[in-house]
């Protein structure tokens, strides 16, 4: 039975991989331009959020990443990345989020004057005001900080510096960001290694629109802890003369050591890497067992929500209740907090409400 978009709504879900400048409210973005003179391709807040949606849908590198310039430019001052960051929180404990960690490249919020220590706490304070309004609305959420350096920039230790100083006031973990080909995850080398020498967290983008040789990067020279979508390692799945799948070396490694994959399906299809849901690589490997994670990458440029990319790959795989359990699971295993919180949020919240939800 395909399981609706409203059901998944009230199962508790964690989220690794959501973009902070990805997600605004329609609404929020034509006020905020509006009070700062910014211009919008439409002021009618259902058409904005067509827009954005369909711009990303384009095909089009040049307009999805437009879409990006319009939220960015809202987001220069601290009460507007306070507002966004609060509004976010709302809207994913909303969607029956538990638990959620959210990226942000702090180094893009400057344009107005802010220093990247006042980006950052900025969010996080906007962050913890959003958790509290959801706790009140008895659907409470626990929401981390992924700071993310661009990889065509040069600001990535400066970035992990950074991250490192506010581990322990919310943010949980670093990221590096943008065009994978031609700037490889290793021109920021020295940044992991200074993060792993302070035993700090940090997941890559890599395997999205570039193939195997970014995740072997990531991983086995920059020593990434998840990989930031990852949907690419399919290229190292073939079919034996038997018709079944054959690992190579790098996908068996990936699924032997069980590292995180960050999948964002919808995302996926904007940018190419599958034609459809049911011809999206996130079935093969569930099956295959990866440590596989579901996600939403941009929710205002794929309008779509956790609860969504659920019920897409319950329409398109047959997913029910069970299956759901262990992607809520594989992301909570996977996050970058400490274990006794991980097991905490596992065995009191995720578990006790699919062991409800499965039993009818």
């Amino acid at each position: 039975m395909t399981l609706s978009i409203e059901e998944i709504r009230q199962a508790p879900k964690a989220l690794l991989h959501d973009h902070l400048d990805g997600g605004l409210r329609p609404a929020t973005v034509v006020e905020l331009a509006d009070a700062i003179g910014h211009p919008l391709p439409t002021t009618d807040v259902s058409g904005l959020g067509d827009w954005f949606h369909a711009a990303a849908d384009s095909g089009s590198l040049e307009r999805y990443l437009e879409t990006f310039s319009h939220t960015v430019a809202v987001m220069q001052t601290e009460e507007n990345l306070r507002r966004v960051a609060r509004e976010c929180a709302e809207d994913l404990a909303d969607d029956g989020v538990v638990y959620a960690e959210v990226r942000f490249a702090p180094e893009l919020h400057t344009e107005g004057g802010l220093g990247l220590d006042a980006v950052v706490e900025a969010v996080l304070a906007g962050f913890a005001e959003g958790a509290r309004t959801a706790a009140e609305n008895g659907r409470p959420i626990r929401i981390g900080a992924l700071l993310t350096a661009m990889r065509h920039a040069a600001r990535s230790m400066e970035i992990a510096e950074l991250a490192v100083r506010y581990r322990d006031t919310g943010v949980v973990g670093f990221d590096i960001a943008g065009a994978e080909a031609g700037f490889p995850p290793t021109r920021h080398l020295d940044a992991f290694e200074y993060l792993q020498r302070e035993n700090a967290r940090f997941t890559i983008h890599a395997g999205e629109a570039f193939g195997l040789p970014s995740i072997w990067q990531a991983i086995q020279w920059c020593g990434a802890h998840r990989l930031g979508h990852g949907v690419r390692i399919v290229d190292d799945v073939t079919t034996g003369a038997d018709g079944e799948p054959v690992l190579g070396r790098l996908a068996a490694y990936v699924r032997d050591t069980r590292l995180p994959l960050e999948l964002c399906p919808s995302s996926n299809l904007q940018t190419g890497a599958a034609a459809s849901i049911s011809e999206h690589p996130i079935g093969l490997l569930a099956k295959l067992r990866f440590r596989v994670t579901v996600n939403t990458d941009n929710r205002l440029m794929s309008a779509t929500s956790v609860s969504r990319e659920m019920a897409l790959l319950s329409e398109a795989f047959g997913f029910g209740w069970p299956e759901l359990r262990w992607l809520t699971v594989n992301a909570m295993k996977s996050a970058f907090i400490d274990f006794d919180e991980r097991l905490a949020l596992i065995d009191d919240v995720v578990k006790p409400a699919y062991a409800k939800l499965i039993a009818g």
